[in-house]
């Protein structure tokens, strides 16, 4: 039994330091918003590199998602929101040193950015797709012309909104858990991995789930990397973020995160990523879905335990 002595009126269950302010809403936002990062940034990263017929699916196919997928992040965020009717107010100033203003600038010009994009290339889902009005075809003809600076906003903003999604978390000093600069690389990490895992997914071609296949390697050994020193900085660090760190290892959320985001979400899909690259026979799915339930888990977990995490020194 740990004895701690109560000091405040704030240590009263559901009153601060041990506020749970975010639910269900919040990591399902983060999910989706690093997806749809994953899926633009390959899009235009390969469309700038000339290779929109070799990996057609990752250019043309794969970004007619998005729009559905920020859409329905954004949704998830707007249940959030204690006050809605005023959710426009982030839209009348600009701070730099804010996440959220950040986040909210760029998903105002991602989100028109992916619906364009998903318009020129409605037809690798819909063949026989036709504009039924002449103005809307002019629009196609006009955007047609101006891919490649749409290309290159596409891989910035999907960094940038890949990297905030765990810097809105990281920028909350008063929970330990998510005061690691770490958590934006991380993140962007982790999208960049779901991207790779829906082009495969959705991909027909073998050298183009090859190519992805080789990238989400690349991407988890990186995913690794920042997840073992992000605890290597937790452990040297001050006495609060060592027992934040302790909800990981040999707490209420180790059992949880080693499982379904270590083991299930990165080492088994990579394992399987290894033998289809030696040529033996695995079912695309199995790795492609691991890795997208072990990066929303990801947010899930940091989600929920970085709320749990608290200053009592």
């Amino acid at each position: 039994m740990k004895e701690e002595i109560i000091v405040s009126g704030r240590m009263n269950p559901g009153v601060d330091p041990v506020l749970h302010v975010w639910g269900w809403e919040i990591p399902v936002y983060l999910f989706l918003g690093g997806l749809a990062a994953g899926l633009l940034f390959f899009a235009g990263l390969y469309y700038l590199q000339g290779k929109e017929n070799k990996y057609t699916t990752a250019v043309k196919k794969a970004p007619v998602l998005v729009p559905v997928i920020l859409i329905l992040g954004l949704l998830a965020l707007f249940l959030d929101l204690h006050h809605k009717p005023y959710f426009w107010r982030l839209y009348t100033t600009i701070k730099l040193e804010s996440p959220m203003s950040w986040g909210a600038w760029t998903l105002m010009i991602i989100t028109p950015l992916s619906i364009i994009w998903a318009a020129l290339h409605i037809r690798e889902w819909f063949p026989k797709w036709d504009w039924k009005f002449e103005w809307l075809k002019n629009l196609e003809k006009f955007f047609s012309n101006y891919k490649k600076p749409m290309a290159w906003a596409m891989v910035v903003l999907g960094l940038i909104l890949g990297i905030y999604t765990g810097i809105l978390f990281s920028a909350f000093n008063a929970r330990p858990l998510w005061n690691t600069s770490i958590l934006g690389p991380l993140f962007l990490a982790s999208g960049l991995s779901a991207g790779a895992a829906a082009v495969m997914l959705i991909s027909k071609s073998h050298d183009e789930r090859k190519l992805f296949a080789r990238i989400d390697l690349i991407v988890i050994a990186v995913e690794l990397f920042f997840i073992i020193h992000m605890f290597m900085g937790f452990m040297a660090s001050t006495q609060v973020q060592q027992d934040a760190a302790q909800l990981f290892l040999g707490g209420a959320y180790t059992a949880p995160f080693w499982i379904f985001v270590v083991i299930l979400g990165m080492i088994v899909p990579a394992v399987l990523e290894i033998m289809e690259l030696r040529k033996m026979k695995v079912p695309v799915i199995i790795p492609a879905v691991l890795i997208l339930f072990g990066s929303f888990m990801l947010r899930w977990l940091i989600s929920n335990a970085g709320q749990i995490s608290r200053y009592l020194y």
